[in-house]
């Protein structure tokens, strides 16, 4: 097993958040058909497993008990569908960012709006990534994943991934899927979505760069570079809260942002009700409340995830004993 497992593996620099972290025993996953055979490997050590890619929506515990699994598969192929459409398959490890720079490099329209967002492209259907009126399910065709129930590689379409607001299958059954590539939906059509109202500016892109570039700048004078500041972006979902709450709410405080849904439910800005009770930029010792966007929480330097959940602990009940709204965390404690 020593041969096969890394030991006491050192996490910090394989989060964004940099929280001081360790693994018991680690692994790289470079071709998907190592998959199966880690977690035989595991059972038969009585050891638990957890997937990481680039732990860019996570808050790592200071100590795992077990084998963390860095998935750092690459590749990536255009194949033209069957109706003539356009399907990018890449492998989970790709990175996100570079994945979406690549497409709108070559002129492929449909993930414009996604540019800047860390982490793997397999991360990204756990989450249901989304930002600037898209979401991943938009531009989603299927995905290949290693089911550890059943034994074997499964093949899952839109509707098998039950996608919703930040949400989707991987996250009712957590552990059972480990995902090794997804496909998307792309076009050499000019198909820009300028919903979002910081976008509608842009009169009739003739490349998917304007929209890209618009996007990058939007993100970067909202999240810091976690680079520079560890974080794990927006931090809290943006509250939903149904129709007669949302009407309450807005009477009482007509000039916050809310967005009222298709069930008639009403979506609340979390980092409106962060910053307006008085938290935008609040400190406690190596993490804090960013100054740059309200929604993000940073770690100053030398924080854990101890350190992490006091402070989201503290956010959650000063909005709530202020607004009466609980807000709940959106990066996963791993």
């Amino acid at each position: 097993m020593n041969q096969f497992l890394s030991q006491d593996y050192d996490l910090t620099a394989h989060n964004t958040f940099g929280l001081a972290a360790h693994s018991q025993f680690a692994r790289t996953i470079v071709d998907e058909a190592e998959i199966p055979s880690l977690f035989a490997l595991a059972d038969q050590q009585g050891l638990p497993v957890r997937m990481l890619g680039e732990g860019s929506n996570v808050i790592l515990s200071e100590r795992f008990d077990g084998i963390t699994a860095l998935i750092a598969t690459r590749g990536r192929e255009l194949i033209v569908g069957d109706n003539g459409d356009l399907i990018l398959d890449a492998q989970a490890g790709e990175n996100w960012h570079a994945l979406v720079a690549h497409t709108v490099g070559e002129g492929l329209w449909g993930l414009e709006n996604l540019a800047g967002i860390p982490g793997t492209v397999g991360a990204a259907p756990v989450q249901n990534i989304g930002a600037y009126g898209v979401e991943l399910s938009d531009r989603f065709v299927s995905l290949r994943a290693y089911d550890r129930v059943a034994g074997a590689f499964v093949e899952l379409d839109g509707p098998a991934c039950r996608f919703a607001y930040r949400h989707s299958l991987f996250k009712e059954h957590r552990g059972r899927y480990v995902v090794a590539r997804v496909r998307l939906r792309l076009s050499r059509s000019a198909k820009p979505e300028l919903s979002y109202r910081d976008l509608s500016a842009l009169a009739a892109p003739d490349h998917p760069s304007v929209v890209m570039d618009r996007v990058l700048q939007l993100r970067a004078a909202k999240i810091p570079d976690w680079r520079g500041l560890g974080n794990a972006g927006s931090f809290f979902h943006n509250p939903v809260v149904p129709a007669a709450i949302g009407a309450a709410f807005m009477a009482a405080h007509p000039t916050a942002p809310a967005y009222a849904q298709a069930d008639g439910a009403i979506k609340l800005s979390a980092g409106w009700l962060i910053e307006q009770a008085g938290l935008k930029g609040y400190r406690d010792g190596p993490v804090g409340v960013s100054a740059q966007h309200a929604l993000v929480l940073v770690n100053h330097g030398g924080a854990s995830c101890t350190d992490v959940l006091g402070l989201a602990e503290h956010v959650v009940t000063t909005v709530h004993d202020r607004f009466g709204i609980r807000l709940q965390r959106e990066p996963e404690l791993l």
